[in-house]
């Protein structure tokens, strides 16, 4: 190659290394007016965009809100008195068209949200719903009438996220008071809480047929019923949440699961009136561990098998818990007359703290009302307790098994109970095979084969 022919070759290179400098930079100029609309570019590219530092960051400014809808920008007050119900909705509406977009509940603000359902199967995937704020229910029996099953509800979505450090409030108060059994005195004064609330309790946050569903560091507190649901859903995940309400609030579990398998549950903390997690039929795969219980009814599989229903439950591990101050610890609960089975069930490394019963198996569960003697039962086998230690105020163990369908395949493992308060009574099991491998304290003795 000639040296001029070189020259000239060099010459329209750098003409063209300018020209393209240049159209680049009215690109990324005009790209940051129309981010907005596209948001393709990442954060780790802004290294290699040409124009000075000021263009870059205007741009980078713009780009972080990108797929960001915040309810406040679609007409919510954030008073805590204006129903934001629609707001919230618009911002859903628009965010459900873009995949990994956000909806946000930005900190600083109460809304008042009435019934809503955020709801697919139409909307992109991996839509996060990043609460910040606090979001509170209508007290006013009127935004109830029809008796509602659910609060908040997200239906039918392919990757759900909720994340942050907001707070759903159910303004629970105003529903226990209608229960008769509910005889709190806090607050009865107001005439608000007076209102004749409708008899069917809503759940305060419901997932319904959804894959992917993660729910981490949020609080819920005072639901009028459930606190967090999952039915008919894959894939779940439940970290850094919180459940508060009173111990005697009727019917408040912190966590529901029905008909859903592949569940992680960890790192939580639950205080609630009823139980802290309650499992129910169709649930499989699901893993409970370094959770905090208490107020509450323990974890519980069931109840199972009411009104002759068939129930299947398999492949529950449950380890690293404490309970405190709760009237079960790890329960299974199954109705007479019901049918199908609960196995593969796995209690580990949990501890107690003035629990009135830590361990329990119950074929005969009743809820109060008048139970007829049945032979059929739900069959539990296959079911491992090891390493539950603690204090109880009642009684250590209670296996009430089935005559006709006994509970098989049951072993225990280093489990050191000991009683506090007057009224202990000893363990008690009936019509269940029991592998003792170590002694436990207190001795229980079902007349089976034993290992120490």
């Amino acid at each position: 190659m000639g040296k001029h022919h070189y020259v000239k070759n060099l010459t329209l290179t750098t003409i063209n290394v300018v020209f393209l400098l240049l159209l680049s930079s009215s690109f990324w100029t005009c790209t940051a007016s129309q981010s907005k609309i596209y948001g393709h570019a990442r954060r780790g590219m802004a290294g290699m965009w040409p124009g000075n530092k000021a263009i870059r960051e205007a741009y980078m400014g713009k780009r972080s809100r990108v797929g960001t809808f915040n309810v406040l920008d679609y007409g919510a007050k954030g008073d805590g008195r204006t129903d934001d119900s629609k707001a919230f909705l618009a911002a859903w509406n628009v965010a459900c068209k873009i995949a990994g977009s956000t909806v946000l509940v930005p900190s600083g603000s109460v809304f008042l949200v009435g019934p809503v359902s955020f709801v697919g199967p139409y909307c992109a995937p991996n839509i996060i719903f990043q609460l910040d704020g606090k979001i509170t229910a209508p007290t006013s029996a009127s935004v109830w009438e029809g008796g509602l099953l659910q609060w908040i509800q997200f239906k039918k979505l392919e990757g759900i996220t909720i994340i942050g450090k907001g707070i759903i409030d159910g303004q629970g108060l105003v529903w226990w008071n209608n229960v008769p059994s509910y005889n709190s005195i806090e607050n009865t004064a107001s005439s608000d809480l007076n209102e004749n609330m409708p008899s069917t309790r809503p759940t305060a946050l419901r997932f319904y047929g959804s894959n992917g569903v993660t729910v981490t560091g949020i609080t819920i507190q005072n639901s009028p019923q459930v606190h967090l649901k999952f039915d008919t859903c894959t894939n779940v995940q439940v970290s850094g949440f919180t459940t508060s309400s009173p111990g005697d609030s009727p019917n408040t579990d912190g966590i529901h699961l029905q008909n859903t398998q592949d569940v992680v549950i960890y790192s939580s903390t639950l205080a609630c009136g009823d139980d802290c997690v309650s499992i129910q039929t169709g649930c499989s795969n699901v893993l409970i561990h370094d959770v905090n219980c208490g107020p509450g009814h323990g974890i519980s599989i069931g109840s199972l098998g009411k009104d002759g229903s068939e129930a299947t439950v398999s492949n529950i591990t449950v380890q690293n818990v404490y309970f405190h101050n709760t009237l079960t610890g790890v329960r299974i609960k199954t109705w007479q007359g019901g049918s199908g089975s609960v196995k593969q069930v796995l209690f580990e490394n949990i501890q107690v703290s003035q629990v009135q019963t830590p361990i329990m198996i119950d074929q005969y569960y009743c809820d109060g009302t008048k139970c007829q003697n049945q032979t059929q039962a739900v069959e539990i086998s296959d079911i491992h307790y090891a390493n539950i230690k603690g204090t109880y105020t009642y009684q250590p163990i209670y296996f009430a098994c089935s005559e006709s369908s006994p509970c098989s395949d049951v072993s225990m493992a280093n489990v050191q109970l000991t009683g506090q308060g007057y009224k202990k009574i000893d363990p008690f099991c009936w019509a269940a095979s029991l592998d003792l491998q170590t002694r436990t304290i207190p001795d229980i003795d079902c007349s089976r084969k034993t290992k120490y």
